[in-house]
């Protein structure tokens, strides 16, 4: 193993984008055709509280996106790779849900091309385990608050420090490692969480596992403050 104590290397970080839109050329259907257990939930949740326009980021090639919108949702997608975007405009014509999603190819980096106070709510799945340093990932969190609307919810999920692969393969600043697969993954702690949730109510955590080792992740529900 490893282990790199330097300044981040911002380059390596961005070499990230890359790395996936070469994993998406190789498989249109990276992660399955199925939704993910987090999307169940949150359309659960989203329908008890009468939410309709959402905001999902780092929407991939859309697998979560089309559980929404086939759920009756209007779904705005955002993906940093142009290949995932496409693929998932593809899939929303297959589908005929692409009435209700509108896909945008975004850096979540900068600032979100929307209106304060557009969505009812925010959800993503896996974007917060992305190569995002601590004071990127506050940004964004402060981004997704200026975009819901009063009482808005922003539903994450990440990786977090219990995690097998958490340690392993390369150090690449804070506690981002890059691992099998050349993919950077940054495992977030229970602290870390609790301090990304300023200018929110946290109304639930929850760990769960997916997929295999099991990858161990935490399921974090925000309300946005008024």
């Amino acid at each position: 193993m490893e282990r790199k104590e330097h300044n981040i290397d911002k380059s390596t970080l961005d070499s990230q984008q890359h790395h996936w839109e070469c994993m998406f050329s190789k498989n249109v259907c990276m992660f399955g055709e199925e939704p993910s257990s987090p999307v169940q939930w949150a359309v659960k949740t989203f329908m008890e509280e009468g939410k309709a326009k959402i905001l999902e980021l780092g929407a991939g090639q859309g697998r979560d996106t089309m559980y929404l919108a086939l759920n009756g949702f209007e779904v705005f997608a955002l993906d940093y790779c142009e290949k995932g975007i496409t693929d998932l405009r593809e899939r929303s014509l297959q589908l005929q849900a692409s009435g209700s999603i509108t896909p945008v190819m975004h850096d979540v980096r900068k600032k979100l091309p929307f209106e304060d106070g557009t969505f009812d709510a925010c959800y993503s799945h896996m974007l917060f385990c992305m190569p995002l340093t601590i004071q990127e990932l506050r940004s964004l969190l402060a981004e997704i608050r200026r975009v819901l609307k009063p009482g808005g919810l922003n539903i994450y999920t990440t990786r977090h420090t219990n995690d097998p692969q958490y340690r392993t393969g390369i150090h690449r600043g804070e506690d981002m490692w890059e691992i099998q697969g050349g993919f950077i993954v940054h495992f977030l702690s229970r602290e870390k969480v609790d301090l990304l949730s300023e200018g929110y109510d946290i109304a639930d955590i929850t760990e769960f596992e997916e997929g295999d080792l099991p990858k161990k992740l935490y399921r974090v529900t925000l309300r946005k403050k008024d």
